[in-house]
């Protein structure tokens, strides 16, 4: 599987113009020849990139001239995969589509009312001090908790952002209200507004791990509360942290241990399917047989 480097980052703060944001954006990463997906709201702006470390880089100093974006964590993850060499950067009016864009409000010192925020060993402390009370609530859609978690996490199983809004206003998780949870996901950014969501519905002890599963794995890689592996860059690409890497996934064909999502082109297959290397070929052989 072909090595790739990966730029993922995210900055709450208000865009007044996000059109003209992302017109920037869309003309700095075309020079730069980098791919992946920018999206820009009055929210803020989040980007998932991949390209050549020496592109990347120069696409972070430039972005971070913007004095807006000034104090973004822009920081170089490698991972494997064979990502889609293509650019989107779109404008919308959340960048996390949870569908509460006019709840959530930034402010020039960042996202009101979030949870408060644990780095991975203050994670560890509060594990350590609240034990099983500690709940690790998972914000990432069901096909990337399937593959790497934290150890005992729960989950939303969500297919899309809207399905998370829609569990926390049908009260499925007020069981949770009065404990410690610790919102997670990729790079933090889910995380933070999914804790501002959740305060603001009466849950009264909400934290989130800052930096998010990305900042948790370059600290205790695979020796602490993770597990598994972390897919990015429109799904294609796989980050691990060690060389012993659980493996969570079972194939959904023979029920093989695996951590591949791929594309599914087998007549009766759903497009995108957990599949282990012999499934997967048998179904691309299958499919060019009919």
């Amino acid at each position: 599987m072909a090595s790739t480097t990966l730029l993922l980052y995210y900055g709450l703060v208000p865009v007044p113009d996000p059109h003209a944001t992302a017109l920037w954006q869309r003309e700095l990463a075309a020079r730069c020849r980098i791919w992946g997906s920018v999206v820009v709201s009055p929210q803020g702006l989040c980007g998932n990139l991949g390209g050549p470390p020496e592109r990347l880089e120069t696409y972070a100093r430039a972005t971070r001239e913007h004095p807006a974006f000034a104090h973004l964590d822009l920081r170089l993850v490698p991972g494997q995969g064979e990502p889609r060499p293509r650019l989107s950067v779109t404008v919308r009016e959340e960048l996390v589509g949870f569908g509460a864009p006019h709840e959530l409000r930034v402010d020039r010192h960042g996202l009101v009312g979030a949870g408060a925020p644990l780095g991975p060993h203050g994670l560890h402390e509060l594990v350590a001090t609240r034990g099983d009370e500690v709940v690790l609530l998972d914000g990432r859609h069901r096909h990337e908790t399937e593959v790497g978690r934290f150890a005992g996490a729960r989950s939303f199983r969500a297919e899309r952002a809207s399905d998370v809004l829609a569990q926390l206003d049908a009260g499925t998780h007020d069981g949770l209200r009065d404990r410690p949870v610790v919102t997670y996901c990729t790079s933090g950014l889910r995380a933070e507004l999914l804790s501002a969501l959740m305060r603001n519905r009466g849950f009264t002890d909400v934290h989130r791990l800052e930096g998010g599963i990305l900042a948790y794995g370059r600290t205790f890689a695979d020796d602490g509360l993770w597990e598994g592996a972390l897919y990015v860059l429109q799904d294609r690409v796989r980050v691990t942290f060690s060389d012993h890497p659980a493996v969570l996934g079972s194939c959904e064909t023979c029920g093989a241990p695996t951590y591949a999502h791929r594309d599914c082109v087998a007549p009766l297959c759903r497009g995108w399917a957990l599949l282990c290397n012999a499934c997967a070929d048998f179904a691309l052989c299958a499919a060019h047989r009919n």
